[in-house]
């Protein structure tokens, strides 16, 4: 079929005497010469390409895009007389030879420059290409022989040729995957006469040694939808290309492969949108069927599903074949950045895939071969949220590939190790790694999405506790979709009354409270805690549990009754089950604090919260999250029972303890922030209290988004603060704006509405 050339196939001449050419779309045809030499009256080792003065790798891409700034840089090292080596460095697919191809054509075309054009993918076809060369630029038949025979170094031959060449020239050796060849043979100088640009996978080598190094991508998504809709212009929208190109990572050969089979349908006529949808089936077999030939069959460098093998069969022959024990494994996971604490080489050698001393090697191979890349990852929320974190990627669409060519029986021993290996990499409990924490949430919904009933239950209970992990930093949304994705995944595979499902259920109910979406809080931890009454018992460390989850959303709906009956339950059944020192146990207890300050049991609160304060503390830690909360509770206990001045050092403690360990954005020190704001209010220090409920306003803002209860509650307080500094204008203008938001969120009764009404109403 005729159309459009693929942009960005990367192809190569391979070796043992077979060249390959375009002619078509995607259309390869395999030229076969045996016996004859290159040379008149001397006998060859093998045969040499049919010309070094042509790129025979297909046709050159009809418009290259988004590689300006590196063309040029390139037209200038072509242009000038520095003589030296250029080498483009980059995964397979990216498009590092369709960038040599234009530059070679541009070179010939327009810069008056002799192209020379050889294929270093195997050590044969680098030889004969560069002698091949040498024949271009002048080298006799006598001297050629020689050089076949060993009476001249072949390198020196084609160097003496190159350095006298008589016109200037660019020498593209294309493919050089395995440096060694070059390196050993000498074949890579630089020369006054030229400019040498190699293509390669290899990121690092002692060959590279004084060359200037590219490295080459993959595309933007703006120039990765185009390139779609270059090949298959009549397909779909731009914002449906832009779909596909995100999906397969924008990687040039995977947007090529998909371009040129949109473009090529004869019996079906796919939209981008209907390919998009197909490939979450099979996305490796939909995207090599765009590299369809005449005969049937397709070489490596061409097929996502083959062209990283030419990179990991180098490192076995390398003798590191644990790098392809370490991809398989790392295509469990998400092509998210995964932090490198998930890949300890003590805890990976546990899990018996590879022995702990073969891990930094395979991960260096892998990283040499541009398989896989060190990023840096924001570090996310926490005290160490601005601090990045080192982590290892690797793209997608190999991800896919691997993933689809490993065998069958192979996965659930690699599923478990994954699920391992995240478990081992998150933090004590109670301790900092926020950002370590959000980077591991896309690779535990990776290993859920799995499926797999031989592993569900690792998996599972490693994404429950994940969640909970990530409740912690203060990202609720993170940590809902998280839970939701575990109960989903619990239900499908291991039913809907499994312990685990029902965890991962009340975790998302937790996250659902923070959120502010009350009512359906209250829905969730009802119906958990009604399946385990009848399946535990009322007893039950996980019934108490749902005590605990359930009373949060009840408090807020105005049960309060109910709601502190059941935290009572929570905390003296678990701390009769489990221990006075059990996590679990004094986590309802410092949440009972506030229960009783809230339903006005000022002689309780009093007798018990401060040992229970002081139990967090000798259990626990000082800075370990409950201990945190039940200091947080006690000071707003303190308060509520209209005692400011006792409470006031109280918060400003929990406050500086909340931005020392989670940071002033964290919602716990948000909560904290307002506190303090009432507290000082109390006091009479508008002032303070403004700036205090202001700070925390603009942050809840940027949290919470505008409708979030808690946020209501502070307009509705800010609103009461300005009115009684004498700042009524504003404080008329705030109470207008905040009184259809309490009567809709909080309710025409609620404290917060009335307190906003008076504003208005100039009491």
């Amino acid at each position: 079929m005729s159309g459009p050339p693929p942009p960005y196939a990367e192809g190569q001449a391979s070796g043992h005497g077979r060249v390959f050419q375009s002619a078509g779309d995607q259309h390869i045809t395999e030229h076969h010469h045996h016996g004859t030499s290159l040379f008149a009256g001397t006998t060859a080792p093998g045969p040499g390409p049919d010309s070094v003065r042509v790129p025979l790798v297909g046709r050159a891409p009809a418009v290259l895009r988004d590689r300006a700034d590196l063309m040029r840089r390139l037209r200038t090292a072509v242009g000038g007389d520095s003589g030296q080596i250029h080498v483009l460095h980059g995964m397979g697919g990216c498009g590092k030879t369709a960038v040599a191809q234009a530059l070679f054509t541009e070179a010939v075309r327009d810069r008056a420059r002799i192209g020379l054009w050889v294929n270093a993918s195997e050590r044969l076809s680098l030889r004969a290409g560069m002698l091949a060369v040498a024949a271009d630029r002048g080298a006799g038949p006598g001297e050629l022989a020689a050089a076949h025979s060993g009476q001249r170094a072949a390198a020196d031959l084609v160097w003496h040729h190159l350095d006298h060449s008589a016109e200037p020239w660019l020498l593209v050796i294309d493919n050089a995957d395995d440096p060694a060849i070059l390196e050993q043979g000498a074949w890579l100088r630089p020369s006054p006469r030229g400019t040498v640009l190699v293509t390669t996978r290899y990121a690092t080598s002692r060959a590279w040694r004084g060359a200037v190094l590219h490295p080459v991508g993959v595309l933007p998504t703006e120039d990765a939808a185009q390139v779609l809709c270059d090949l298959a212009p009549h397909a779909g929208t731009p914002a449906a290309a832009e779909q596909i190109a995100l999906r397969l990572g924008c990687l040039p050969l995977a947007l090529t492969l998909a371009g040129s089979y949109l473009h090529q349908q004869l019996l079906e006529s796919w939209s981008m949108d209907e390919y998009r949808d197909r490939l979450e089936a099979d996305p490796t077999a939909l995207i090599d069927q765009g590299a369809a030939l005449d005969s049937g069959r397709s070489e490596s460098r061409h097929l996502v599903s083959r062209t990283w093998h030419l990179s990991l069969d180098a490192l076995a022959d390398q003798g590191l074949p644990e790098a392809t024990t370490l991809l398989r494994l790392l295509s469990c996971w998400s092509p998210d950045p995964l932090p490198l604490a998930v890949l300890a080489p003590a805890s990976l050698g546990a899990t018996g895939l590879l022995d702990a001393v073969r891990v930094e090697p395979a991960l260096r191979g892998l990283l040499d071969h541009s398989l896989a890349a060190i990023v840096s990852a924001p570090g996310g929320t926490g005290t160490d949220g601005d601090q990045p974190v080192r982590c290892v990627q690797v793209h997608g669409v190999l991800l896919d590939s691997v993933t689809s060519g490993t065998p069958v029986e192979q996965r659930p021993a690699l599923t478990e190790a994954a699920a391992t290996l995240l478990e081992a990499a998150l933090p004590a409990d109670g301790g900092v790694g926020g950002g370590i924490v959000a980077l591991l949430v896309p690779h535990a919904v990776r290993l859920l999405r799995e499926g797999d009933v031989r592993t569900a239950e690792r998996v599972v209970g490693l994404a429950v506790r994940l969640a909970e992990r990530v409740h912690e930093t203060g990202d609720y949304a993170a940590a809902l979709a998280l839970a939701q994705e575990a109960a989903g995944a619990a239900e499908r595979v291991l039913g809907a009354e499994h312990r685990l499902t029902l965890s991962a259920q009340q975790r998302a109910g937790r996250s659902l409270f923070r959120l502010g979406r009350i009512a359906e809080s209250e829905e969730v931890h009802s119906r958990v805690l009604r399946v385990r009454e009848r399946v535990l018992g009322s007893d039950h460390p996980d019934t108490l549990e749902s005590c605990h989850g359930l009373q949060q959303p009840l408090f807020r709906l105005g049960r309060r009754a109910e709601a502190l009956s059941l935290l009572r339950r929570a905390a003296d059944g678990l701390r009769s089950a489990l221990g006075v020192e059990h996590p679990r146990a004094l986590r309802s207890r410092a949440m009972l604090i506030e229960g009783l300050a809230v339903c006005k049991e000022e002689a309780e609160f009093d007798r018990t919260s401060p040992q229970t304060v002081e139990d967090c503390t000798q259990y626990l830690g000082c800075d370990h999250p409950t201990t945190l909360a039940a200091r947080h509770t006690y000071a707003f206990g303190v308060s509520h029972f209209g005692r400011a001045e006792e409470a006031e050092p109280l918060a400003r403690r929990a406050l500086a303890d909340r931005e020392r360990i989670q940071g002033r954005a964290h919602p716990k020190t948000l909560a904290v922030t307002a506190l303090l704001g009432l507290v000082t209010a109390s006091l009479g220090r508008w002032d303070e209290a403004i700036l205090l409920t202001r700070r925390c306003i603009e942050a809840r803002e940027r949290v919470l988004g505008p409708e979030h209860p808690f946020l209501v509650e502070n307009y509705s307080e800010l609103a009461d603060y300005l009115a009684r500094a004498g700042q009524t204008d504003e404080a008329e203008r705030l109470a207008r704006e905040a009184f259809p938001l309490c009567e809709r969120v909080l309710g025409p009764d609620h404290a917060a509405t009335l307190r906003v009404r008076q504003v208005l109403a100039g009491d």
